[in-house]
């Protein structure tokens, strides 16, 4: 940007990251038509203008770094100490070494927006390849460059079916996790869109449906029949919108395989902390006929002119890059540091890597489930008759879920959530490959104990 310097040393600029000077102030006040700060500030009485501040001392760095680990302390986590076997949407999972390691060069911490190609080449190719590793995931023509985290995109791709069919009606399955219709009530109530439940066994669906949202694993754990219903969608001419667990793709067919229009995931399982809820990121796959109708960016690779490889973004249908009305999302925020997280770790387990931590996952959840299916008063229940689940399952439990979890957190152990909102008496259980088989059977004697007392 233009700027100017001043006989008298002062820089007149207007760039945001420096602050005005003196004469820039004096400058900006006499265009107002006032003398000084407190001539814009004649509303608010003098007395409250400048309040003084009851804050404490200032403490040097190893005092303050001492106070914050004393307050860290306090949370009960699986990195303080604790065994946990909650998920519900954010899991425990192994970070290697190399996703900080790579996370913090240069090329990616200080290139923070892709819309800068001629600075940002690390970051662009980063997206490029986090886009090749999703289609690769879920069996998908084309994914984006990343959305906000998997509830809003699972939105976004419901209001993209509702666009494709120009239909305003949406089915989901009521064994999803509600998190995802509330989000999707929440980006479509001023769209006029309509929200139905379907259950997961339904032969028979309106034939005004612009697609079935289905999750599988679905909220309690279990896979759904994705073939069955994406048929059941195509023959009703709606679209077939499945929300995944990634980690589960390395066991079970990837929903392309299924002929799904848009899959949707929390990519937080793939190298990412559980962070008490985020920054995540979101996965967005589709087939390519409905490219046009994508939301987020698309990252694509070129050459210059002097035939030099290179990145830009190729697609961008937000409303601050075309029109209004053809926009096809709002979506504003870049999340291509935590796609560089997924990128990096996708690329440090490989394909097989992949595989054998879903086998480990499945292997020690059905483990711990065989384990508290022979507790006295604790039963694990299918939802659905025969279902196969993969690493989360329903335990019913002899009494309240929150008091028996009450009990395990005294032992040291984080407890499944209670889910007696959807479920009678029920836990939802989570197990990964962090949880060791003397973990598990902790676990499992704990609630030997509790239930033995409840």
């Amino acid at each position: 940007m233009a700027s100017s310097a001043t006989s008298g040393g002062n820089t007149s600029t207007n760039h945001p990251y420096i602050p005005s000077t003196d004469l820039d102030r004096q400058e900006m006040l006499g265009v107002i038509g006032v003398d000084s700060l407190d001539g814009l500030l004649g509303d608010i009485p003098i007395e409250h203008r400048h309040p003084g501040l009851n804050l404490d001392a200032g403490l040097a760095e190893q005092e303050l770094s001492t106070l914050f680990r004393s307050i860290a302390a306090e949370n009960a986590s699986s990195s303080s100490g604790y065994i946990s076997f909650l998920g519900a949407g954010s899991y425990s999972h192994y970070v290697p070494s190399t996703v900080r390691s790579i996370l913090q060069r240069g090329e990616f911490v200080t290139a923070y927006t892709p819309y800068q190609p001629e600075a940002a080449q690390g970051t662009l190719q980063v997206g490029f390849e986090f886009q090749t590793v999703i289609c690769q995931l879920t069996g998908m023509e084309v994914a984006n460059a990343g959305m906000y985290d998997g509830p809003t995109a699972f939105a976004e791709a419901c209001l993209m079916a509702s666009r494709v069919t120009k239909r305003t009606r949406i089915g989901v399955l009521s064994s999803a996790d509600s998190r995802l219709p509330d989000t999707l009530l929440a980006y479509s109530k001023h769209q006029g869109n309509e929200i139905i439940v379907i259950t997961p066994d339904a032969t028979e669906i309106p034939d005004d449906l612009a697609c079935i949202g289905i999750q599988s694993p679905n909220f309690f754990g279990e896979i759904e029949d994705v073939e069955r219903l994406t048929k059941l969608a195509h023959d009703n001419g709606a679209l077939s919108v499945v929300h995944v667990n990634p980690v589960a793709l390395g066991m079970f067919k990837a929903p392309g395989e299924f002929d799904v229009d848009i899959v949707t995931a929390e990519g937080q399982p793939l190298g990412v902390p559980m962070a008490f809820g985020g920054p995540y990121v979101g996965l967005f796959a589709c087939k390519k006929a409905h490219i046009r109708q994508m939301p987020g960016r698309i990252i694509g690779r070129t050459t210059d002119t002097k035939g030099r490889t290179g990145y830009a973004l190729t697609l961008q249908t937000r409303e601050q890059h075309i029109r209004r009305q053809r926009a096809t999302s709002n979506i504003c925020t870049s999340t291509q540091l935590i796609g560089l997280m997924v990128t990096v770790y996708a690329a440090t387990l490989g394909k097989q890597g992949i595989k054998d931590l879903a086998n480990l996952c499945y292997q020690k959840a059905h483990y711990a489930a065989s384990e508290i299916g022979n507790l006295n008063g604790f039963s694990v229940n299918p939802i659905s008759p025969g279902g196969t689940f993969f690493h989360e399952f329903v335990v019913k439990c002899p009494g309240s879920p929150s008091k028996i979890n009450a009990s395990l957190l005294n032992k040291k152990i984080i407890g499944g959530l209670d889910i007696s909102d959807r479920y009678e008496n029920g836990m939802l259980v989570c197990v990964t490959e962090t949880s060791s088989k003397d973990d598990i059977d902790k676990f499992v004697k704990a609630l030997s104990e509790i239930g033995a007392s409840a």
